[in-house]
């Protein structure tokens, strides 16, 4: 064996290592029994949304106005702030790959806090592609912070217009 590759090869063995000792491994949320999915699933990636749920000025069949909810638009990153992909209508996660997992919703619950979107757990109902997301089984929304539909400011006179609320969520995804 060579052993000045052997020696140049420590400072960046050493890197290596120390890069990885920062990594918490993933650790599954804590939620009701509700909100978790079935115990055959394995957790096998976290992803941090920022971004806005979008609602819609809407006429209720009484004849009284809300706003409605239309559509997520998310970027999803790790936690170190990396890009993962987007979120979107479907609702949809798309990965920086091109894959993409459409979940529906199965159980939802409120959060800790009435001024946050709901907690949820959805079941892929379909995939697209090879990669990041196409393996997820089972997506779980929780840590929500904003997101929550005006309470005020839908009328005749908004109908159809759009109101784009902030929001952040983590997102939990087994396979």
């Amino acid at each position: 064996m060579n052993s000045s590759w052997r020696f140049s090869s420590l400072p960046a063995a050493a890197m290596l290592v120390a890069g990885c000792a920062g990594v918490l491994p993933l650790e599954p949320p804590t939620v009701s029994p509700a909100l978790q999915p079935p115990p055959t699933q394995v957790l096998y990636l976290e992803a941090r949304a920022d971004g806005v749920q979008i609602y819609e000025c809407a006429r209720k069949p009484d004849a009284t106005y809300e706003w409605a909810f239309k559509a997520p638009e998310a970027t999803l990153s790790d936690r170190s702030g990396r890009p993962l992909g987007k979120h979107y209508a479907g609702p949809t996660w798309e990965g920086m790959d091109g894959s993409t997992v459409v979940g529906e919703t199965k159980a939802r619950e409120a959060g800790p806090t009435t001024a946050a979107i709901p907690w949820l757990l959805l079941a892929a109902k379909s995939h697209s592609n090879r990669g990041t997301f196409a393996d997820a089984n089972y997506v779980q929304r929780v840590a929500t912070q904003g997101g929550i539909a005006p309470t005020q400011g839908c009328s005749e006179s908004t109908l159809r217009q759009q109101a784009r609320v902030p929001y952040s969520a983590v997102y939990y995804f087994y396979r």
